[in-house]
């Protein structure tokens, strides 16, 4: 803690401006729209590649049908994730560029492997695009490779940044610049990047699976429920329903180690002003003047989470001044929206598993489709609010302990016109993707009307 108590020292003084709260909303819409995408830049290539394969397999033309489908909207998505991404990378240098002159030099590293991974995503999508009748098949599905893997290092070299900011490693500071950077034990050494990554990759598979899933669920509460929806709906549902529960556990570790690196953010959380053993956990409520009020309290289960320990001692908002704490109710609501949501997407994906596996069949129920629609919405806001958690938690820090966010920000003018700009765009973004997916859903189907049930 003293190692970074000097280098917060001699961070660069704040800059006075009045558009910093604006700016954070631009870099969190920006956020907002841009995970989802990225969500399916993991997932999706993989459970095209899979459907793929069982073509291959089996010879089966159901399959080649929903793989060129579905690789009509992966392409579709890539296209959007293209525009949201480089918005992100420009509002890095433009909305904070005090902490890209400062930090560059520490991740640059993994943002030129980003790059360098969206360019071969970028060409193998073309290639895989238009080889379905120019390639042989064995030939295509090799083409198809390299997309999941770019998604898959584009995303972790991200992921390992953002680990960084929470727990910076593998520099020193001088001058307000970092020097004696190790760039690889800063992006890869960082204690925060192995649980970021399995907790961001399992809800990646999550929400594609819920929200493709819940496309075709709308279809058999529609009496559209052929084979082809049944597949088209089970694969990637079966995947979601793997991950849900899985992602409980990662979830438990994730805590431990924000307990263990961050004891703030762990108390924002609760809503814990003071330190104090066998601490409780407040289900719903409100943060005020030092209490949870209208909450329903756990007695010692924060102790024991965090630390395993019902007696254990947790730190509370009060080890830390209170120009260093994050606003606690954002943290709080989001933290128990996304548990609240991610405990309920677990158990419709264990019952749905338990019918699979008992009953050999898809749920008959149609409230079960009817769950399974509002759970692909709802995985997104699950999404979006572990990343509140995460980024609105570690607040008022960019870099934690070392650079604040308000060092951070540009000293220009005009935020508001971009922000408003920015919010244009994207929704003229989000019209453009909805008419094409709706296109896309509306093209006759080629496949065979005859096969074995899923």
């Amino acid at each position: 803690m003293s190692q970074l108590a000097l280098l917060a020292s001699t961070a660069p003084a704040a800059i006075n401006q009045g558009y910093l709260l604006q700016a954070r909303q631009m870099q969190a819409l920006s956020f907002a729209v841009h995970i989802p995408l990225v969500c399916f830049g993991i997932a999706f290539p993989a459970l095209v590649l899979f459907v793929e394969w069982l073509y291959l397999r089996t010879g089966d033309e159901l399959y080649r049908t929903l793989a060129k489908r579905w690789t009509k909207v992966m392409a579709a998505l890539f296209a959007a994730g293209v525009v949201t991404g480089t918005i992100l990378s420009f509002e890095m240098g433009l909305l904070w560029p005090s902490f890209t002159a400062s930090f560059g030099s520490v991740f640059g590293l993994g943002f030129a492997i980003e790059g360098f991974s969206f360019f071969m995503e970028a060409i193998f999508i073309g290639i895989y695009i238009y080889g379905w009748s120019r390639l042989s098949p064995r030939a295509h599905f090799a083409s198809g490779i390299p997309i999941a893997i770019a998604g898959f290092t584009g995303s972790l070299t991200v992921i390992s940044v953002n680990g960084w900011m929470n727990h910076p490693t593998g520099f020193h500071l001088q001058g307000g610049k970092a020097v004696d950077v190790h760039p690889l034990q800063a992006l890869f050494g960082n204690s925060y990047f192995w649980h970021e990554l399995v907790h961001m990759y399992l809800a990646g598979y999550i929400v594609t699976g819920f929200l493709v899933a819940a496309a075709y669920a709308v279809g058999r509460l529609r009496g559209r429920w052929d084979r082809y929806e049944r597949t088209a709906l089970a694969i990637p549902l079966t995947v979601a329903a793997l991950c849900s529960p899985v992602q409980v556990l990662v979830g438990d570790w994730n805590g431990r180690e924000v307990a263990r690196a961050q004891p703030t953010k762990l108390a924002a959380f609760e809503g814990l002003a003071q330190t104090r053993r066998g601490a409780p956990v407040h289900l719903l409520g409100w943060y005020k003047d030092g209490r949870v009020e209208y909450g329903i309290p756990v007695p010692r289960l924060l102790s024991l989470l965090a630390y395993h320990d019902p007696n254990a001692s947790v730190a509370g908002l009060d080890t830390v001044p209170p120009d260093e704490r994050p606003p606690v109710n954002v943290v709080r609501i989001a933290f128990q929206t996304m548990v609240g949501i991610g405990t309920l997407l677990a158990l419709l994906g264990f019952a749905y598993l338990a019918v699979r596996w008992r009953r050999k069949r898809l749920p008959e129920s149609p409230w079960f489709y009817r769950a399974l629609v509002v759970a692909g919405p709802l995985s997104v806001v699950a999404l979006i609010c572990g990343w509140v958690t995460t980024e609105v938690g570690r607040q008022p820090w960019v870099v934690y302990r070392v650079m604040r966010t308000s060092d951070a920000v540009t000293g220009a003018g005009g935020i508001p016109v971009g922000y408003a700009t920015l919010a244009l765009v994207y929704l003229g973004l989000a019209l453009a993707v909805a008419w094409i997916l709706r296109r896309l859903a509306r093209v006759p189907l080629n496949a065979p009307p005859t096969a074995k049930e899923v």
